[in-house]
């Protein structure tokens, strides 16, 4: 048999630490998981990509309309009426935003803070709705 570089080590018994735990087979992995060097790259480009509307500008027979149907609303506000409103809400991290869509019953129109808002707490800036329907218009 050849003499070889490590046989004065081959045969010793396995070195056990006093000071630390042994580690798992997932821990040992964990060692050589994948390193992300551009942290929030991924989210960046996600972000990037994620469209948003421009919100519509309300021509003056639009106003005038949305602001009737506010009345009607206002003059029903004790039997709660049931309608759907279509408003912008304003992207908090891009220019743009979204449109959405929401039905309930209105519990009130506040008319100093331009809100109106629905009985599930619900608050709408009115100067951002472009739709309101409901049966309380003859709406179907």
């Amino acid at each position: 048999m050849s003499s070889g570089k490590y046989d004065d080590i081959i045969n010793l018994p396995h070195h056990v630490s006093q000071t630390r735990s042994h580690m798992s087979s997932i821990e040992r992995a964990a060692q050589f998981s994948p390193f992300a060097a551009l942290t929030g790259y991924d989210d960046t480009i996600s972000e990037t990509a994620r469209l948003t509307d421009e919100e519509i500008e309300l021509s003056p027979d639009q106003i005038e309309e949305l602001d009737a149907k506010i009345q009607t609303i206002s003059s029903a506000l004790d039997t709660r009426p049931l309608i759907t409103v279509t408003y912008f809400i304003p992207d908090e991290l891009k220019s743009g935003g979204a449109y959405v869509d929401r039905t309930g019953n209105v519990k009130s129109i506040d008319s100093y803070s331009k809100t109106m808002t629905f009985t599930d707490g619900t608050k709408v800036p009115i100067g951002r709705i472009i739709s309101i329907e409901g049966e309380i218009f003859g709406e179907v």
